[in-house]
């Protein structure tokens, strides 16, 4: 993806407030992540985790984050975020395969995750880099309205 708009890169320090901002921004959305706002974007950006996060990058901006927390038994969580006016522009397949290879690196066995199961994008792209439907929890998330949300938890042996 020479010619890309954008570019995928290991998080760095000074990216922890356009991180949070990114994170805050999707969680205005109120149906693609498990946050909703308000978000501290302050405390959240202090509080990022950057080992194991990936950016996309346009220009200055970032557009994308991916983070793989890495588990003790050999797995990673992923959690994704992209800024809607990047998707369906091929970002969350260049983060996916970019995260794959990294997992793969560091002798992970395998990627999980959780997506609502009304987030058919998501789940497409998921299914196109080979991950399987594990398992269902319902009613998991209570939601700001007082709605209880069901996740779909998908996986991808390595």
């Amino acid at each position: 993806m020479l010619d890309a708009p954008f570019q995928i890169r290991p998080a760095r320090d000074h990216d922890r407030r356009p991180l949070a901002v990114l994170f805050a921004a999707v969680a205005e959305e109120r149906d693609g992540i498990a946050t909703e706002p308000p978000v501290d974007v302050e405390a959240r950006a202090a509080s990022w985790t950057l080992d194991g996060t990936l950016v996309a990058v346009a220009g200055a901006e970032i557009i994308a984050s991916l983070h793989i927390e890495r588990s003790r038994f050999g797995f990673g969580e992923i959690g994704m975020a992209v800024a809607r006016e990047w998707r369906g522009r091929g970002v969350g397949s260049a983060l996916l395969a970019a995260a794959i290879e990294w997992a793969r690196e560091r002798g992970l066995h395998k990627l999980s995750l959780s997506v609502f199961p009304h987030n058919a994008a998501a789940i497409a792209l998921y299914r196109k880099f080979g991950f399987v439907e594990e398992g269902r929890r319902i009613k998991h998330y209570r939601r700001a309205s007082g709605e209880l949300w069901d996740t779909l938890d998908m996986g991808l042996l390595l």
